[in-house]
């Protein structure tokens, strides 16, 4: 049976994991990680500012094709892969008020290399413990990823 790899969190991530929590914009705002293989750490993949979760959903690697060039209705040419998501998103409560809860999206699309499934299952905790994450959830279908399923979530939260 494959064990789980517990990556570490890269330092300047931390670092900026942590500015991102206290940071004053009023905007929606994203942190994309991913984990080097090779040094078995989480990394910074990229940042995106002012992004609602449809747009958010249009940034994620669900299946980036890797030999563009070659047909892609086969399947096996496309690179499935897992995806750590940090998202400050400007929620509007019924009641009117308005919060900014940080929240921790793990994309593990069906279909991801094992030994990747157990790198990013293994080395979530330690991200969602070190960035001190409250509101995880998790999508298998980068489709799911919508403001309508967002505050369907955060709904939970009250």
């Amino acid at each position: 049976i494959e064990s789980l790899v517990v990556c570490d969190v890269a330092e300047d991530l931390v670092e900026k994991l942590r500015k991102f929590r206290f940071r004053k914009e009023t905007n929606n705002a994203a942190i994309i990680m991913k984990i080097d293989k090779d040094k078995r750490l989480v990394v910074l993949d990229e940042e995106l500012e002012g992004i609602s979760p449809d747009e958010l959903k249009d940034e994620l690697p669900e299946r980036q094709p890797r030999y563009p060039f070659l047909s892609s209705s086969n399947f096996s040419f496309f690179n499935l892969r897992k995806t750590f998501i940090v998202y400050s998103y400007k929620y509007q409560h019924d009641d009117g008020r308005v919060s900014y809860p940080l929240c921790f999206i793990f994309s593990s699309p069906v279909g991801c290399k094992p030994e990747q499934q157990m790198m990013y299952a293994g080395s979530k905790n330690k991200l969602v413990q070190t960035a001190e994450l409250t509101k995880v959830f998790e999508i298998r279908n980068t489709e799911d990823l919508t403001e309508e399923w967002l505050r369907e979530k955060l709904g939970f939260f009250h």
